[in-house]
């Protein structure tokens, strides 16, 4: 007998539309393509896009403000080193005694001292550092008291002082000491260059010149020597803010 024909029958090829089909809906599978974009969630975490950009470093000082800064120093260190050695020439022996004239210009002379620290705090000039802003707020504590006391003093127009002028006396030698220690923190941190960086501490000295001159030399000359210490220190800070500006801020 002849063999039948072992050879695998061809399956029947499967039509076009039912390769198309849905193996489990038997539906034409169809391909679609989104053209609609994504809901946004609301619900989800902000990005880095949406949240606010860190803070902007604080702007340099303008020159301007500076130099009247600088200009309110001299004028009030003018007035009281003036001041002193008026008294001493005049006054003598009598010299530290009580005056409303010398009352009013020290009074001016703290309100310079206040441009002073604005110029040290906005030019960062004793460090960026939080302990070196924390020296120049605490001084500015002390200074704002001694400010007060010479306020009170001048009612009694050079006469006595009442009882809380009296008390808070202390904070004007206290206010000068704090300057002095400023002084030599804006040497060390180095951020005004100069000439400017060295004054500081010429003129913060008044302490330590001034004080051993009225007890050693006397109140007439001891005036003179803490009147004229006043110019040479602090007035020539201030014109040194004035006319040099650009040694108070780092490029």
């Amino acid at each position: 007998m002849p063999q039948a024909d072992r050879s695998p029958t061809p399956r029947p090829a499967r039509p076009l539309d039912r390769l198309l089909t849905d193996p489990f809906t038997r539906e034409p599978a169809v391909t679609t393509i989104r053209t609609t974009p994504a809901r946004v969630r609301t619900d989800a975490p902000r990005t880095d896009v949406d949240r606010p950009s860190a803070p902007v470093a604080s702007a340099v000082p303008s020159t301007r403000s500076l130099r009247l800064l600088g200009a309110g120093l001299a004028a009030g260190a003018t007035a009281y080193g003036a001041a002193f050695i008026g008294l001493g020439i005049t006054r003598g022996e009598a010299a530290t005694d009580g005056s409303f004239a010398s009352d009013l210009c020290g009074l001016l002379f703290q309100l310079g001292v206040f441009c002073l620290l604005a110029a040290m705090w906005r030019t960062g000039a004793a460090g960026t550092s939080r302990l070196a802003r924390t020296m120049i707020i605490v001084e500015a504590v002390i200074l704002a008291v001694a400010t007060v006391q010479s306020a009170l003093t001048l009612p009694s127009m050079g006469g006595e002082w009442s009882t809380a002028a009296v008390v808070l006396d202390p904070f004007w030698p206290l206010s000068m000491l704090g300057m002095a220690v400023l002084g030599v923190k804006v040497a060390v941190a180095g951020r005004w260059r100069g000439v400017l960086r060295a004054w500081p501490v010429v003129a913060e000295t008044w302490f330590f010149v001034a004080m051993p001159a009225l007890l050693v030399l006397g109140p007439a000359l001891g005036a003179v020597v803490a009147g004229a210490h006043f110019l040479v220190g602090y007035a020539v800070l201030g014109l040194l803010l004035v006319t040099r500006p650009d040694l108070a801020v780092r490029a």
